[in-house]
């Protein structure tokens, strides 16, 4: 009996292209430590996205965030984030203090870059970072939280193709954040936080969702450059107009910028902030001018003392009289000082 050998072709197949993992980057602010910690306790250890978080923290002192989380979590938590480390599938990775978390296709960079609406990590930086250097395979998460921070990062990732998710606001500890962004921004997903795990694999199990690359709207690369410190704020008339407004950090001119429904301003140098944070900042620095104009006077108010002693022990009654009428014409200013500090928010 004959065999027949079924003919093989023997040419070379092409390569398939290695798709990256999808990554998924969690911002949060007060209340945040608890709610990431919630998230992550329920993910399977086989979870296969690498999950970067920013929480607001003290840039003073060092970050016990690592430890917390890997007591709560069969992931792998990477226990100190550097420069240049390469990015695996499946691990947490957290921001540091004082230093901003941002992503490149293969890799993390540390960056002390201009503050983005008062904080260095911040939300917004990361986001972007992630969407400009994975598009469509980003998933962002927005927690709890105050004031506005992530609104802008999430339209990036959506700009950019990928998927956005917020807190129920009704769910969170601190809902400013998540309704912030419900109000700015067409997000994909609004969840309690409890029904998060189970739509996030989903969402990576799915992955035939994300197949084709988004290129990244010109901003959102200009942005991202920016906050890596590669390029100067040197094209600011295509994101912008210039306002009358300084920026509270550096004193530069601010430009605003309509992102969406969200008014931002930037400055020359970077500095970043939201219409809400921007008040914030302006508010602090008030009261610094403040304390600072109060510290003038009680010190010009004990000058003239001093010299007013000295004029009476030298017998000089007319000189000594005129020190102690600046002294008296200071009180009033002095009391209206304190009265705008101890009593009136600014």
């Amino acid at each position: 009996m004959r065999t027949i050998v079924p003919k093989v072709n023997w040419r070379r197949r092409k390569p398939q292209r290695i798709k990256h993992p999808d990554v998924v980057v969690v911002g949060a602010s007060a209340g945040g430590v608890e709610a990431f910690r919630t998230l992550i306790r329920s993910l399977p250890a086989d979870f296969p996205a690498a999950i970067f978080v920013v929480i607001h923290i003290s840039p003073a002192s060092p970050s016990p965030l690592p430890k917390i989380f890997s007591r709560v979590t069969r992931m792998p938590v990477v226990e100190k984030v550097e420069d240049g480390t390469r990015i695996k599938p499946g691990h947490i990775y957290v921001a540091p203090p004082d230093f901003h978390l941002l992503l490149e296709p293969r890799c993390l960079h540390l960056v002390r870059g201009p503050t983005e609406n008062r904080h260095r990590p911040a939300i917004d930086p990361l986001f972007r970072s992630a969407a400009h250097a994975y598009d469509r395979q980003v998933i962002g998460l927005l927690l709890t939280g105050n004031l506005d921070d992530g609104t802008a990062g999430l339209s990036a990732i959506k700009q950019c193709g990928g998927i956005a998710i917020v807190q129920d606001p009704n769910d969170a500890l601190y809902p400013d954040m998540p309704r912030h962004a419900l109000e700015n921004l067409k997000v994909d997903y609004t969840v309690p936080l409890a029904q998060m795990p189970a739509l996030l694999v989903n969402l990576v199990n799915e992955r035939q969702r994300r197949r084709k690359s988004h290129r990244a709207p010109p901003r959102v690369a200009i942005e991202t450059l920016v906050d890596e410190m590669k390029k100067p704020m040197n094209q600011m008339e295509s994101l912008g107009k210039s306002s009358d407004l300084t920026c509270p950090h550096c004193h530069g001119v601010l430009w605003g910028m309509m992102d969406g429904k969200l008014l931002r301003f930037r400055c020359r140098v970077g500095h970043a902030f939201t219409a809400e944070n921007l008040e914030v900042a302006q508010s602090e620095q008030s009261e610094i001018a403040l304390w600072s104009a109060l510290r003038a006077l009680e010190e010009k108010a004990a000058l003239l003392r001093q010299l007013a002693a000295r004029a009476r022990k030298q017998r000089h009654s007319l000189t000594a009289l005129e020190f102690e009428k600046k002294v008296c014409e200071l009180k009033p200013s002095v009391k209206t000082l304190r009265n705008m500090l101890v009593k009136s928010p600014l």
